[in-house]
């Protein structure tokens, strides 16, 4: 069977490790992939975006099965293109992708459809934003409504920065026409908790939760990152609350986008804030987040592919989906300067005995060598019966890799260690 995976990130290297798993699997083409991948997969240069080109990579190559990881791609219609050559595929459609393609859409869905969420307000107008924000509450939150790699939320503890934030993303167009439309939203508090979950559109399977770490710095200082490691099961996450969410939050989003025509079929993200008022969503993604796969994955006792194809097919409930009891934790290297400026070309070495355990997200060949080629390197993650020996293994497997400029936060795990503590 000949499975293609879109995509080039540590997310990417996670889920082509567990696809190797399945007997069935005669080959695996990541488009693009990247240097660390290629250990794993055979690497085509063509870009995530490229969707003409992936529709013809997998026509021409004959490919059984695709995975569109990322969410630019979903978002542009790559399972739709694909679907329409006859390829089955792993992902929501453009029309689903949309509840993270558009902040406005996700936002307006939960308050036509009664699923909790922050108060917001939505402008296209830059003077009326700011106007709003003189007599907003604050702290504040303002969203780029389009895709922004991850980064275009902006948590503003002051009106100042709050304005500055609406400036950069509507007149300084910082993440392209991604600003044409804010939405300002109230600062909920609490445990942030990440729930991905599989969906056949009728049946949603909530997979192991997650904590991650957003803030570049250790005890959570520095700027807003793509991640700079994770750790599973979240410890806040009680089976109390996860009872409430499947009530109040994950099926009612199935429901909603059936009922505008808009079935999700693939893995769902729900970011969740569990306030004093109850849980409520602070995003949803349209794809397996980045780096909580490196943690949930790994963790995950059935057959990824069989599950997948199960949900192309609408066949979830006969399909068991079980995770182990342990915990995991990934802890990522990034570049020096990370999520700013930081130089790449560094010669990285990874022993083959934990090769395995390493996800590599920014890596290339370059004269055989494997040289970083990003701001997040790789996240290393282990497994182990309790969450602090998983924590311990994780950086002890950071020790053994090395490259110029490596940069990681050393307290992982810290905050769920103190809430097992609580």
């Amino acid at each position: 069977m000949k499975v293609l995976v879109v995509g080039g990130g540590g997310r990417e290297h996670a889920i082509i490790k567990k696809i190797k798993e399945n007997k069935e699997v005669s080959e695996i083409y990541a488009l693009p992939g990247n240097g660390g991948i290629a250990a794993d997969a055979t690497c085509v240069d063509i870009g995530a975006k490229d969707i003409d080109g992936i529709v013809k990579f997998a026509v021409e190559n004959k490919i059984d099965y695709a995975i569109v990881a990322p969410d630019d791609p979903l978002v542009l219609g790559a399972v739709d293109a694909l679907e329409e050559k006859g390829i089955p595929c792993f992902g929501p459609r453009a029309n689903a992708a949309i509840i993270e393609g558009s902040k406005v859409f996700s936002k307006d869905l939960m308050k036509k459809y009664g699923i909790p969420t922050a108060a917001y307000e939505v402008f296209t107008d830059m003077d009326a934003a700011l106007e709003y924000l003189d007599s907003a509450p604050i702290p504040t939150v303002i969203k780029a409504d389009g895709l922004a790699l991850g980064k275009g939320v902006v948590i503003a503890e002051t009106r100042e920065a709050a304005k500055d934030a609406v400036k950069s993303m509507m007149q300084d167009k910082v993440f392209g026409k991604s600003g044409d439309r804010v939405v300002i939203e109230e600062f909920l508090t609490g445990p942030e908790v990440s729930v991905l979950s599989f969906t056949d559109g009728n049946v949603v399977v909530p997979m192991i939760s997650s904590m991650d770490h957003k803030r570049a710095g250790d005890n959570d200082t520095g700027l807003n990152t793509g991640g700079m490691g994770t750790v599973a099961p979240n410890p806040y996450y009680t089976a109390e609350i996860a009872e409430i969410c499947m009530r109040t939050i994950f099926k009612p989003t199935i429901d909603a986008m059936n009922a505008e025509g808009r079935a999700f079929k693939g893995c769902l993200y729900f970011g969740l804030m569990l306030t004093p008022n109850g849980p409520k969503v602070i995003e949803y993604n349209c794809r397996f987040g980045d780096p909580e796969t490196q943690v949930v994955l790994p963790l995950l006792e059935s057959d990824l592919l069989t599950v997948m194809r199960a949900v192309t097919d609408g066949k979830l409930a006969e399909t068991e989906v079980k995770f182990s009891n342990k915990h995991a934790c990934c802890v990522v290297m990034a570049s020096k300067g990370y999520p700013t400026a930081y130089e790449k070309g560094f010669e990285l070495t990874i022993p083959t005995d934990i090769s395995d355990k390493v996800y590599v997200a920014g890596a290339a060949i370059k004269d055989g060598k494997l040289v970083t080629n990003g701001g997040r390197v790789l996240g290393a993650t282990e497994v182990a019966d309790t969450l602090p020996n998983a924590i311990k293994a994780a950086y002890g497997l950071v020790d053994k890799i090395h490259f110029e400029n490596a940069y990681y936060r050393h307290d992982i795990g810290a905050r769920a260690l103190k809430a097992k503590e609580c």
